[in-house]
């Protein structure tokens, strides 16, 4: 499993798009795939996105050290919410 170091690159709220705001409540509720956070977001939002996209969002929130792929299989969990950066 690979482990990004980079948590002093943290996003903050205002870096995130809509799509990772999304992603980051599916996180809240437990570990997703690129093709289920598509599915979900398809059905709920009627959203045009596609499972691509949706990984690298999850890519780019792993590179900052909020996500963690689990042994990089796709299955992402969530490591830390940016939303969560002390702008309460």
């Amino acid at each position: 499993m690979q482990v990004c170091e980079s948590n002093n690159m943290a996003l903050s709220d205002s870096d995130l798009r809509d799509v990772d705001r999304d992603l980051l409540e599916y996180l809240l509720e437990g570990r997703v795939t690129p093709v289920y956070a598509r599915d979900r977001m398809n059905d709920e939002r009627l959203r045009d996105v596609t499972s691509t996209y949706l990984g690298q969002r999850l890519q780019r929130l792993e590179e900052h050290g909020h996500v963690r792929n689990l042994y990089d299989t796709g299955l992402y969990e969530l490591v830390s919410d940016p939303r969560d950066n002390g702008s309460n």
